[in-house]
């Protein structure tokens, strides 16, 4: 069958839709890092990250006009101001585009694998080939100027072992077991997430213009700050170590560089991302007091988010994604 003559499902067309909101808000702050970085090498990742979307943006556009769907507004030049005052360093920066990286991968792995015509395919797998070489010219540089946080290290057992109590499921008594590799993995990983969250709050809250959103910034740097002191409790614990935070790489600047609009959509973004995060640490936790956690961690996400959508809302800022139609109301036209 010729693939040209399949129309793109409600999943792929979503999926396309998520790709180019969630893309053009990334772009955005790209490229007001991009004007501020002074390190040359951080610098020619930004540039060929933002040369990177704008190929993939391209793509997009000719999908969707292609289906006779509308182009999303998204975010683009007015949703940025450049020549104010720096907001950002560039270890920032560069700690920045890695995890957004981390999402960017994500995303084109569940797109890809919902996508069934061949040049969707195609283009997803172009992307996540795009999001790979990033990720590994980003972990990299971060290594070279010794940023990179990695991971806690264990020491070898002699021999593979066998659980043999139920007690290895007690956080709570002291009745339990340290950690396991697998558990550390989302630990680990929510904590980089959250760290950056946070940050982001402290710095975007200090360049609001509305009152209404500073006052929103300012809820979600503390839900942040309470996942992460969570986690790192637990990490604590067990004697290890936890990601360092990232309060101090934030200027004192209260210039603002982005929209109202794209600070609030993009830490919408962030705390909606984690919830797949959390949701896999979940999945994976084995230990009553680190289940406790994340289901907790859930919930409070899901209050800043509904916060958050209704913020989005009051202000005219979220666009709609395609709906399915409305036979009822189609009905009534008739």
């Amino acid at each position: 069958m010729d693939e040209h003559k399949l129309k793109l499902t409600s999943s792929e067309i979503g999926s396309l839709w998520g790709e180019y909101v969630n893309g053009t808000a990334v772009d955005v702050v790209n490229r007001y890092m991009y004007s501020i970085i002074e390190d040359e090498a951080i610098k020619t990742i930004f540039n060929e990250a933002i040369k990177t979307f704008e190929d993939q943006k391209k793509k997009i556009i000719t999908f969707f006009e292609s289906e006779g769907f509308p182009v999303p507004i998204g975010f683009n030049e007015s949703d940025l101001f450049l020549g104010k005052q720096r907001l950002f360093s560039d270890a920032f920066c560069l700690n920045y585009l890695h995890i957004m990286t981390l999402h960017g991968l994500l995303g084109h792995t569940t797109a890809f694998s919902i996508s069934v015509r061949k040049d969707l395919r195609d283009f997803y797998d172009s992307c996540n080939n795009d999001a790979k070489k990033m990720y590994n010219q980003t972990i990299d540089l971060l290594l070279d100027k010794g940023l990179f946080q990695r991971d806690p290290l264990f020491y070898a057992y002699e021999h593979p072992q066998f659980i043999s109590s139920t007690d290895f499921k007690d956080g709570f008594f002291g009745k339990g077991r340290t950690l396991a590799a697998t558990e550390i993995i989302s630990i680990s990983f929510n904590l980089k997430k959250s760290i950056m969250a946070k940050t982001l709050s402290i710095a975007f809250s200090q360049v609001a213009e509305s009152k209404e959103v500073r006052k929103f910034l300012s809820e979600s740097e503390k839900t942040a700050d309470d996942q992460i002191k969570a986690l790192a409790k637990i990490l604590q614990a067990d004697n290890l170590p936890v990601p360092k935070s990232l309060e101090t790489e934030v200027s004192i600047s209260t210039d603002s560089p982005f929209s109202d609009k794209l600070l609030m959509y993009h830490m919408g973004f962030m705390f909606q991302a984690a919830q797949t995060y959390h949701g896999a640490g979940l999945a994976t936790a084995m230990r009553t007091d680190l289940v406790a956690t994340y289901e907790a961690t859930i919930i409070q996400n899901l209050l800043v988010t509904k916060n958050w959508f209704n913020v989005m809302v009051k202000n005219n800022w979220l666009e709609q994604p395609p709906l399915a139609p409305n036979r009822t109301e189609i009905a009534k036209q008739k």
